[in-house]
């Protein structure tokens, strides 16, 4: 009898071992998160260029390629006001949009997109299409920290070129 007792005190000592390593944490990475729904409002507002700062901290910092130089929510927000003047259109393209928020191993909360940038430059209707990876920190359901990486060679090249193409006219019609 001590034997079927002893068998069955340590079934259920196992049973509770498996329970409780069944049990899990807080959730650690997902593609579902209020925050991620405070990003996508973001891109949202950046398409539309309905720009809202009420999702950033104050003290915020922006970075866009670069991690360096940080910007405000506001000089945020004049950055892509001033390069708005450049374009006919553009925008976050709505397919291939991907979001996942992960907390970090010291707690940190962070919201990743990779999404699909395109635009149509005002001088002369050339359309360009660039990756965008924009990762933002969270903290009491604020914005602290964004960064932003896209390379913009492409268009910047052809800004280049519309000048020069520019001032050699000018200069022709000053002969």
């Amino acid at each position: 009898m001590k034997t079927l007792s002893t068998k069955i005190l340590l079934l259920c000592a196992a049973f509770a071992l498996v329970l409780n390593a069944c049990q899990q944490g807080p959730t650690r990475y997902t593609q579902n998160s209020p925050e991620i729904d405070i990003v996508k409002k973001v891109i949202s507002n950046y398409d539309t260029k309905s720009y809202d700062t009420s999702v950033f901290a104050d003290s915020s910092k922006t970075y866009y390629n670069t991690n360096d130089d940080a910007l405000s929510p506001n000089e945020a927000i004049a950055f892509h006001k001033e390069a708005d003047s450049e374009y006919a259109s553009r925008g976050f393209a709505d397919s291939h949009q991907e979001y996942e928020m992960v907390v970090t191993d010291d707690g940190e909360t962070w919201v990743n997109c990779w999404l699909t940038w395109k635009g149509t430059l005002a001088a002369n209707d050339k359309e360009f299409e660039v990756p965008v990876h924009l990762t933002f920190r969270f903290v009491d359901g604020k914005i602290v920290r964004e960064h932003g990486y896209w390379d913009p060679t492409e268009i910047v090249l052809e800004l280049q070129k519309i000048a020069a193409e520019a001032k050699m006219m000018e200069e022709e019609q000053t002969e």
